[in-house]
């Protein structure tokens, strides 16, 4: 893929403050956009959840305050932590951050190599990937042991440090946003480009996956003191790459249901094994959750790739027609020129 050198603007959708806030302790999703609405949408709901007194249900409304106003806030705030950290942290590991090949595993390496090659077909690249029956999801290698051990060293000593640290998304409480940490533009963005694109052309052509043009990279943390499993949810990406890092813990499978599904049933679900520097590859819409791990501690690699080819069409948050707000940086990945993307959708 010809890398062009660009400045774009991307965009939230205004649903970013509205829409799917998490209420941790009810395990639900809402939207909010007045007290009325919220009570007359979800009251009878949250009952049934187990908020019934009226001090439960305001409290959950204080909550609900204190994500909007700090979505509101968040690229002001993202941008203060990034100046503080740039100011005051010194890395254990420098080197984490600016891809290098030797940090992947050869057989990621024959993978993307052959889907760079002028006769690669996803025929072809089914046979050197292991799929999950029925469900378009992919297991493969994708770092070295000795890697994933460097970068999670460098991870726990940014954790331990005082700088500030934003969490990933409503649903992590533990986690590393990787942009704010300095992993752009030197890691992510050449992984994304140059190595995950020729994959997921092949793979995902009808969800975006030929026209990737931007990303969310974030880090979470399982621990047995922390958080245990991520409830069953989707993503605000069209393609997400999850890379387990490490380090040692038991049980903590992915399961899998359908995409877009509202409720859930265990029938309905494949559990698959994440194991240590391997990488599943899925559709952001496909629905899916985190059991909970029995012991140790687990450290994953989340990348949610996004279109804006895809999403500019419909937000896959609300399933409107995005209304734009301006962000910085990435943002979620709205564009207002859809004309400006046929430079970037070119293949060498």
């Amino acid at each position: 893929m010809k890398s062009v050198k660009a400045e774009r603007t991307f965009y939230h959708c205004a649903c970013f403050t509205t829409d799917n806030i998490f209420l941790d302790e009810y395990k639900v999703h809402v939207r909010f956009v007045s007290e009325q609405q919220f009570r007359h949408d979800y009251e009878r709901v949250l009952r049934s959840l187990g908020c019934v007194t009226e001090q439960q249900f305001e409290e959950v409304l204080a909550k609900i305050h204190q994500e909007v106003d700090r979505r509101k806030c968040l690229g002001v705030r993202s941008a203060e932590r990034v100046a503080a950290i740039r100011d005051t942290y010194q890395p254990l590991h420098p080197h984490v951050y600016h891809l290098k090949e030797s940090f992947f595993a050869p057989r990621f390496k024959h993978i993307v190599e052959y889907c760079r090659g002028t006769n690669a077909s996803e025929e072809g690249l089914l046979e050197l990937l292991e799929e999950v029956p029925g469900q378009q999801v992919y297991r493969f290698p994708v770092f070295e042991k000795q890697f994933c051990d460097e970068l999670l060293q460098e991870l726990e000593h940014f954790e331990q440090s005082a700088a500030p640290k934003g969490r990933p998304n409503t649903m992590n409480h533990y986690g590393i946003l990787l942009n704010e940490l300095g992993f752009e533009p030197g890691f992510i963005t050449p992984l994304r480009e140059r190595y995950l694109h020729p994959i997921t052309s092949l793979l995902y052509p009808d969800w975006g996956g030929h026209c990737l043009d931007s990303h969310k990279a974030f880090v979470v943390k399982y621990d047995m003191h922390e958080d245990l499993d991520l409830s069953y949810h989707y993503d605000n990406a069209e393609i997400t790459l999850n890379v387990s890092l490490g380090k040692d813990f038991t049980e903590g499978n992915i399961y899998f249901g359908n995409m877009r599904q509202v409720s859930l049933s265990e029938s309905e679900c494949v559990e698959v094994e994440h194991r240590v520097t391997e990488g599943l590859l899925h559709r952001g819409q496909h629905m899916h959750g985190a059991l909970p791990i029995s012991s140790g501690q687990r450290w994953n690699l989340i990348i949610w790739m996004r279109a804006s080819q895809v999403r500019n069409i419909q937000c896959p948050m609300c399933q409107r027609k995005p209304s734009l707000i301006e962000g910085m940086g990435h943002a979620d990945g709205f564009t207002q020129n859809d004309s400006l993307m046929s430079s970037f959708c070119l293949f060498a």
